[in-house]
Parts: structure tokens; sequence; C-alpha cells
């Protein structure tokens, strides 16, 4: 969860009183947040609070967000309301080239704002704690901020080639080209790891104003031109993304958090941006969303009591505006700084919150659930404690591997196997769910081959293609186990596999037929094994697995030097 650094001074200024360290402490717990941290702030008096914000609550990631909620909780102050100034908007307008790149872009503007050092400075902090959340290292969102004053709208996103853009970046002293300047900050401590978002890209996005200066080549850096400042008055935020709903989001919460500065508190001046098909959207939308909820549901939930008009000031303790509606239902306003409140749950949380959770009655559940292992996973156990009494080491191999790994090594094509293909696999090593546990466990011996004989098994699940179920695929646990020495060592494998089938208490069954016990069918072949060295393992009549010794081709395409027995079984018929 992030952490945000607020002073002490700064913070109590906006509570209005004095807090003992243990007593914001008390109050952060019963708000659901945690103080981290009191850390002394160098050549001064005061002290840096770290408070522990939970991970989906973007609007108190910074002083003005916590001392806002915190003054609502405390009910002190009423969650204020955001309203658009009727002043007639500046346009920004989207060129179609930005579609090939980081398509979408918002923005809007904060009018006649007063800031301090202080203000200031927490401004650019929850600029850098959104691009590290919820933008996602800027890949998904970037935040620009301008002083509005020194450029000129309307404004142009576009798209255009590295060598034709050029212009002064932020804090520099001379113009450098886009490709230039990617190579400059690919040194850069705090920006390299921005530069290869689009550097691959034959066109980069930018930004111009009507005299054609370049706001920000998005998302690396701003141009100086447009520098902000504490002695900034009107500001221009816009956030080109490839997330059409996160940028509204990181748009609302810079503007809101921020708008208390303005001369008109809480009013925020719209901008228009045309996309690149004509339409034109006003920015941003601050429209709050209702929703009704039963003052029965929240208590059965949270296992209190409480009628709706206690239901509905705790509500609005939590920044949600709350009003009854008749003895059970209340209806709740959301407001645009909660993107956290998707479901009833999230509001029924927010009263629990409110109420306290050692308010909260401690009672015996009225049904007993006794908890107990998973049936499989014992059969498992069980399975690998026998294996490793038998002198076999158990290893964990990796669920995802190459198409080659259990195709093409094994003299088998890809498209005869009902593997789960990864979509855009980051690397060749990583392309499938493994339908088989052998390639992972032939790997480990690769690496440790110089030591003989090896014994190695594993336990663990495969990925198969399954059109039957809801998610296409299916997990199947198996077991499998090598052998690898200067000889295949077959009646070692065979040995271990009459010890599972004791230990599951399945006998051998001596006339190969029918239903019951087991017993190895070798009238099929298998190209991965040596030719009348392999057989399936008939278990009831179901063939569960296989058992034999390894082909010499799949020993060389592994690069072994020895040869290998092999047995791969599925457990799941013994639970």
């Amino acid at each position: 969860m992030p952490t945000i650094g607020v002073k002490r001074s700064l913070l109590f200024q906006q509570l209005g009183r004095t807090y003992t360290d243990e007593e914001f402490d008390q109050l952060c717990f019963d708000y659901g947040l945690e103080l981290d941290k009191v850390e002394p702030i160098p050549d001064s008096t005061d002290v840096e609070y770290k408070v522990e914000i939970p991970a989906n609550r973007y609007d108190i990631l910074c002083l003005e967000g916590l001392s806002r909620a915190l003054n609502i909780f405390l009910q002190k102050t009423e969650l204020p309301k955001f309203t658009l100034s009727n002043q007639k908007p500046i346009r920004m307008k989207i060129l179609a080239n930005t579609q090939r790149i980081r398509p979408f872009v918002v923005g809007a503007v904060l009018r006649n704002v007063t800031f301090t050092p202080d203000s200031y400075n927490s401004f650019i902090k929850l600029q850098d704690k959104l691009h590290q959340n919820l933008c996602r290292n800027r890949t998904l969102v970037a935040i620009g901020t301008h002083d509005l004053d020194t450029i000129q709208p309307p404004f142009i996103y576009d798209a255009r080639e590295p060598k034709q853009i050029k212009f002064r970046s932020l804090n520099q002293q001379t113009e450098m080209q886009a490709d230039e300047m990617l190579e400059f900050y690919a040194k850069d401590t705090h920006l390299r790891r921005y530069v290869s978002i689009i550097q691959d890209s034959d066109v980069y996005p930018v930004i111009y104003d009507s005299n054609n200066v370049v706001l920000s080549l998005p998302p690396i850096i701003n141009g100086d031109h447009s520098k902000m400042s504490v002695q900034t008055k009107n500001v221009f935020v816009e956030c080109t993304a490839v997330d059409l709903h996160k940028a509204n989001t990181v748009l609302n919460t810079m503007l809101t958090m921020f708008a208390q500065y303005c001369c008109k508190p809480f009013e925020i001046e719209p901008v228009e941006v045309e996309q690149a098909d004509g339409k034109v959207i006003v920015y941003p939308n601050l429209a709050e969303r209702s929703e009704s909820v039963s003052v029965k549901k929240i208590n059965q939930r949270i296992g209190i009591n409480i009628d709706a008009q206690t239901a509905a000031i705790l509500l609005n303790r939590m920044s949600l505006r709350a009003t009854v509606l008749d003895t059970d239902t209340l209806r709740v306003e959301i407001p645009v700084t909660r993107t956290d409140i998707l479901h009833f749950c999230d509001i029924a949380e927010d009263c629990a919150v409110a109420y306290g959770f050692n308010n909260i009655v401690k009672t015996v559940p009225k049904t007993s659930c006794i908890g107990n292992q998973f049936e499989l996973n014992r059969v498992s156990d069980l399975i690998r404690h026998s294996a490793a009494e038998a002198g076999f080491t158990e290893a964990l191999t990796f669920t995802l591997c190459s198409c080659s790994d259990v195709a093409e090594k094994f003299g088998k094509t890809i498209e005869n196997i009902p593997a789960v293909h990864i979509a855009n696999p980051k690397t060749q090593e990583f392309q499938i769910g493994r339908t088989t546990l052998l390639p992972g466990l032939l790997k480990t011996i690769f690496k440790n081959q110089d030591t003989q004989p090896i014994q190695l098994f594993e336990v663990s699940d495969i990925i198969l293609k399954d059109a039957t179920q809801e998610t296409g695929s299916r997990n199947e646990r198996h077991l499998c186990a090598l052998f690898y020495n200067r000889t295949p060592g077959f009646e070692i494998i065979h040995g271990l596999l009459d010890r599972i089938m004791t230990l599951v208490k399945i006998p051998y069954n001596e006339s190969q037929s029918g239903n019951e016990g087991y017993y190895l069918n070798n009238q099929y072949e298998d190209s991965a094994f040596f030719p009348g060295s392999y057989a399936q393992v008939i278990v009831k009549g179901q063939n569960v697995g296989v058992i034999g010794v390894l082909h010499p081709n799949v020993i060389e395409q592994f690069g072994l030097k020895a040869p290998c027995s092999a047995l791969e079984i599925n457990i799941e018929p013994f639970v």
C-alpha cells in the first residue's frame, strides 16, 4: 500500500486541533489507516507523519485529501460540492495519428489558484503518487501540469515522427529533437524507467499550443516553456492515456484535491476535447453516482443493528452523501472522489468503519464449519512422502514452458497437444501451460547431470485445454518421476509405480483385463519412448499415464548424455 508523508504542524492546522502521536494513531486506526512512522524533519522542530493509505483510496494520497476526509469523519465539515464554471471552455483537439500510440487525452483548468510552498509541494507529490500506482508508472496515464498564462489555447494533441519534434524540455538549457531527448533521459535516474514506453514507436505523442509551443512529450517530460512554480495562478492539467477510465479518475483526483485553493473554492473550469472523429467531449465529468441500499442488508452484512438515520450519519462521516428514503432504504450519492466504491459491499464496509470494528459485538457463528484438508492435497502429500522414502528427490519446476518442450522435443506436433497458449508471451521459454511434467524435470537433470545417478520426482498440476470447462481449461494433478544413470534403470521406476499402487491400495491385475487393479499395456508406441520399452498404466480400466525408457532423440534434444526412464501418471483417480 502507498505511504504518504505529511508535516504534523500542517496536518494539525488543517484538522483544527493538536493531537498527541498516540491520539492521532488512534484516529488513523478508527478511519482504517495506519500511522506507520513518525520521523523528525532535519533542521526543524517539526516531524513528518508517514501514513499508510489503502491502495484504492486515491482521494487521500495528499495532505489536502487526508485532512478533508478526517474532518468529515470527525463531523467538523461536510463533503464539498464540486462544480464547473460557466466560463467558455478552452479546446484541445486530438489528431488521428495519436490513435497509433496513446489515443486519449483529457484536461481541465484550475483558475486563480493561490499556492504556498507547502501546497505546491503537495501538488507535485500527488502527481508522483498517482504516477506510481494508478498510472502504472505512466504506462496507462501520464499527467502534465502547466502554467496556463505562458501558453496560448487552443491546444493540439498529435503524434509525430521523433525528428519532427524539437523543444526545450523541463529545466534544460538547449533544445533537442525527441529521439535525442529519449537518449538523454535514458541515462537519467528518475526518468529512464519511462523511456521504453514510447521509444520503439515510429511516432511520439506531443501537445502543442496555438503558437506551436510544445507543452509536453508524454509520458516522458514537460516543456520548460510552461513550467509551473509557486507563483502560478492558472493551472492547465492534461492527462494522456491508453485507458480513458483511468485518465478520468486521475484528472478528477488532481482537480478535486486542489480546487480548494481556487478563488472560488471547488469550482473547476472545463476543457472541450475534440476527438479525432470530430466529436466534442467536455471534461471533467463531476457527476455523482446514486445507489439505493438496504439498511437491513447492511446490518446483516456487518453483524450490527442500527436504524436508517444512524446508517445515514455513519455513511456521511465516510464522505458519502446518504439520505433516508424510508425505514429500510437509503439513497447514497457517491462523489467523484470515491472511485473505490464499486458495489454494495463497499458501502457496507464504509458503514462498518464509521461504526467502529471494535464496537461490533463478537458472536458465535450460527453455522458450524470445520476446516479439513483438501482430499487431493492429502493424497498428493502421501505420494510425495512415499516417493521420497523410495530414494527420489523432489523438484519444483515452472508451470509455463515453450511449445517445443512438449512437442518437437518429444517428436510430436503442437497442434495435436491440448495446450493452453499465452496470448502475448514475453519470452519463448514461457509460451504455454505445461501439459506434462517431463520437460521441467529433464531440464533440471540437464543442469545437474555431472552427478549420477539422479532420481527426481514432482507432484504438481498440468494445464489442459478443455472446452467443457467455464474457463476453457482444467488442471490435472500428476506424479512424474525420472531415473537418470549409465543404464536406464527401468526396474527402479517400475518399483516406484508398484510402491505407489500399494500405498493407494490398488492391487496388480495379473489377467490384464477388466476394470480391477492396475496393469501395464504395452500394445502401443509413443515417439517420446524407446520402441518396446513403453507402456500405458491402466488403473481400473482407465489409462492414467505412461512408463518407459525415453527415446535417444528426446535425450539428445534436452542435452543429456545418458539413458533415462520415466513415469508420469494422473493421481486424481486415486482420490
